[in-house]
């Protein structure tokens, strides 16, 4: 099996070191425009091989898609993050140009890939990856409920002193600071819920860090992370390959689930060898219902900016 991460920075190396270190694919390519970046970073990868112990072969090439024929997935975390000064409109122009000219590319040596997005503003880019490819929307997918459901696990894990591997948790909605909705009355640790193991004002403590995961991380680190995201990429990307069917809160395409229709936003899916497999219908409190559409119009407010890129 053949996965093709586009971008070779912090988080797309990262993906390539745990899809190669756990033998999810035999064949990892890493494509970048910057001469050399990628190929130095698969080539250091690869010296890596004999002390993890694994066989997966990475790839670095910059910008020869040839390189990428036949890759069953390809993930694209190519793009640029907001600057100051930078509108919100401007980033998606810049970023939603590199997706389409990513994606363009890619299907020229792979016609029907499962395409993974990462680039943000995600809900948005993995919007203009299926419009723009024409690809079965299953085929589709937005990375970013894996990562801030693992960020709300974290949270909840350091709030109830309890290994995560045991904790049952995920986020919905779009993946942004204000949009995204843990939902908190679903989590449980074994067969104990969170609303048994805390109370309400250490429950809002853990929602409100979630949702700002990314900004605390990026506070911290003066750069966006990339341990958790590359490693959500590379537990999405084993789900595929594998044909797992975890279910896995992705931005996908919504034709009447949840009532909406015509949108890539976050929601539990089932995730396997034809990517998305399934959109598992939650029953919603109002609260919760009230949030997601809420959530759902953000988003659509900012697809509206993409008039001139679909």
């Amino acid at each position: 099996m053949k996965v093709t991460i586009v971008g070779a920075g912090n988080v797309g190396a990262t993906a390539a070191d745990v899809i190669a270190s756990k033998e999810i694919a035999e064949n990892v390519v890493l494509l970048d425009i910057k001469e050399g970046f990628a190929e130095g970073k698969a080539l250091d990868l690869m010296q890596t091989a004999s002390t993890k112990g694994f066989d997966s072969v990475i790839t670095g090439t910059t910008g020869d898609y040839s390189l990428t024929e036949g890759s069953d997935v390809v993930v694209i975390t190519s793009g640029i993050p907001r600057k100051p000064g930078m509108t919100r409109e401007e980033l998606i122009g810049i970023n939603a140009n590199i997706v389409k000219d990513v994606s363009k590319n890619i299907l020229e040596y792979t016609p029907n890939p499962i395409i993974v997005v990462v680039s943000n503003p995600m809900d948005t880019m993995t919007y203009l990856a299926l419009k723009s490819t024409g690809l079965d929307p299953k085929r589709v997918i937005g990375m970013g409920g894996a990562l801030d459901s693992s960020r709300f696990k974290t949270y909840i894990s350091l709030a109830i002193n309890k290994p995560q591997k045991n904790i049952d948790a995920m986020v919905i909605g779009g993946h942004g600071d204000t949009t995204m909705i843990p939902l908190h009355r679903f989590a449980k640790h074994n067969d104990n819920l969170l609303t048994e193991l805390l109370n309400s004002d250490e429950i809002e403590k853990v929602v409100k860090s979630t949702m700002v995961g990314g900004a605390t991380l990026t506070k911290l680190l003066g750069t966006s992370a990339w341990y958790a995201p590359g490693s959500s990429i590379a537990y999405l990307v084993d789900s595929i390959l594998n044909d797992h069917k975890n279910i896995i809160p992705c931005s996908v395409y919504l034709d009447g689930e949840y009532d909406q229709s015509d949108i890539c936003i976050g929601v539990p899916c089932v995730i396997g060898k034809n990517g998305l497999e399934e959109v598992i219908q939650l029953d919603l409190n109002d609260d919760e219902l009230t949030k997601f559409n809420e959530s759902a119009d953000a988003v659509r407010s900012m697809n509206s900016t993409l008039v001139d890129h679909t």
